[in-house]
């Protein structure tokens, strides 16, 4: 019970310099591909080394004005003014620069229970799998659940 075991080594990754936009494309067929909702991609550079991760989560965040918590306090600011001047202007942003660097990898060896832990402790829903500094797959929550969910049957 291993990360290969589980893994998926078909998987999909955006480059730093993709734009915001892209990467929206991005995730819009991946989803279709893999016919699920695919929540965060593998940033990789010109050499398939991982350089980063890009979630939905992070283009939320960019995209969230800091005060938002006062926009219904106040009746001269339209929200939805806002927010369509803040999409706009991050289409263009560059994945590079709202990615998350700092990214928790595993190895094909790496047992499975250490990977659960891993996701559990860090709140991980996704672990990029590294085998001598190349990505050789992913594994996702999911992945983990229905694989020791089998185990029981």
């Amino acid at each position: 019970m291993i990360a290969s075991d589980v893994m998926q080594d078909e998987f999909h990754t955006l480059s730093p310099g993709d734009t915001i936009a892209e990467a929206v494309k991005r995730f819009q067929t991946a989803s279709e591909v893999e016919k699920k909702k695919v929540f965060g991609l593998m940033v990789t550079d010109d050499n398939d080394h991982l350089v980063g991760i890009l979630s939905m989560y992070d283009i939320l965040m960019f995209i969230q004005p800091k005060h938002v918590h006062i926009l219904g306090e106040m009746d001269d600011i339209d929200p939805s003014q806002l927010y369509e001047e803040r999409l706009q202007r991050v289409k263009s942003v560059l994945v590079g620069d709202i990615m998350t660097p700092e990214v928790v990898t595993i190895g094909p060896d790496t047992h499975l229970m250490v990977i659960a832990d891993l996701m559990i402790k860090k709140h991980i829903r996704r672990l990029p799998v590294v085998a001598d500094q190349e990505v050789v797959g992913i594994v996702y929550v999911s992945d983990v659940f229905y694989y020791l969910l089998e185990q029981f049957v």
